[in-house]
């Protein structure tokens, strides 16, 4: 299975594969050592970990499709850090719309790298066969990342418990 990077000037996403995303999940020293990183973003524990796993199994039953079931590791170029991750949710619906989420480790907030990174995975996204719109999902209160998606063009089009943005 070929390995699939978007480069931007300071940062490498790095799509994992199907085993590659096992593997994050399983034994995080193996990974760094395949991908000649270092993995210091959010610790692979409770609720995350669930998500992740959950995504593994999606990844290996849609291998055709594993980029929308896969997490993307966004790496530092300057030292090979993982500064977060990010992921698309699913393959694109019959509307054409795929769901991105993302998180960075607290010490790499406000350093401007997931507007990078969410710029950079929409880019590629509507680029790809089927997908028209990209949604998102935040906190009434969690002003960074609307902030993040304003600056990467979405905007808001539902509120309620949760607000929902679109590009």
């Amino acid at each position: 299975m070929e390995e699939k990077y978007l480069e931007t000037e300071r940062l490498k996403i790095a799509a994992l594969t199907p085993r590659q995303l096992k593997l994050w999940t399983e034994n995080v020293e193996e990974l760094e050592r395949e991908l000649g990183c270092s993995c210091r973003a959010e610790p692979m524990e409770g609720i995350f970990k669930a998500i992740v796993e959950g995504q593994v199994k999606r990844a290996f039953a849609d291998s055709e499709n594993y980029l929308w079931h896969s997490f993307w590791l966004i790496i530092r170029k300057s030292d090979n850090v993982v500064v977060g991750s990010a992921d698309f949710k699913n393959p694109p619906d019959e509307k054409g719309e795929v769901e991105i989420g993302y998180g960075l480790g607290k010490e790499f907030e406000h350093h401007g790298y997931m507007t990078e990174t969410v710029a950079a995975m929409c880019g590629w996204a509507l680029g790809q066969e089927g997908v028209k719109h990209i949604i998102a999902e935040t906190l009434p209160d969690n002003f960074p990342s609307q902030r993040i998606l304003t600056r990467c063009g979405f905007k808001q089009y539902e509120s309620g418990k949760t607000l929902w943005w679109k590009l």
